[in-house]
């Protein structure tokens, strides 16, 4: 059993693990030794509740694979158990974050006051603009080529 919360705990048998050899640092001992995990939990077939499942399937992004599969690869240590350690960790921290429910968005308004500012910033940037125009006798601007 993977222990989600104190109210959840997801079954060994939801999940598959496959070991294959890693690159990066070991030595001769990187050809010869399955270290890197490929973990695999069917979202779909998970007892989780279905915006719980949603939200997995969004938060996860290019993890998921085909069919509602979560793919989840640890290659970051030496050992296959610590990378089965970490991979489950991952897991474990992604359902954690799908279960939190996001609050609703409540509509608000511009306060009075936020908008009285905007508008006197807006009109103190136009009168700073007019002031830059090069002007004629009859008050329009001259064009700049000559």
């Amino acid at each position: 059993m993977i222990h989600v919360t104190d109210h959840l705990s997801l079954d060994d048998q939801l999940i598959e693990e496959r070991f294959v050899r890693a690159s990066g640092p070991g030595g001769q001992n990187v050809n010869k030794v399955a270290t890197a995990v490929e973990l695999r939990f069917n979202v779909a077939a998970s007892p989780l509740a279905g915006d719980v499942n949603a939200r997995l399937i969004d938060l996860a992004g290019s993890k998921m694979i085909a069919d509602g599969i979560l793919a989840i690869d640890s290659r970051e240590y030496r050992t296959q158990s610590e990378n089965r350690v970490a991979a489950r960790a991952r897991l474990v921290a992604l359902i954690q974050q799908a279960l939190v429910r996001p609050r609703p968005r409540r509509k608000t308004r511009p306060t009075s006051g936020s908008r009285e500012r905007r508008l006197t910033g807006k009109k103190i940037r136009s009168h700073v603009k007019q002031a830059r125009a090069r002007r004629d006798h009859d008050d329009r601007a001259r064009p700049r080529y000559t």
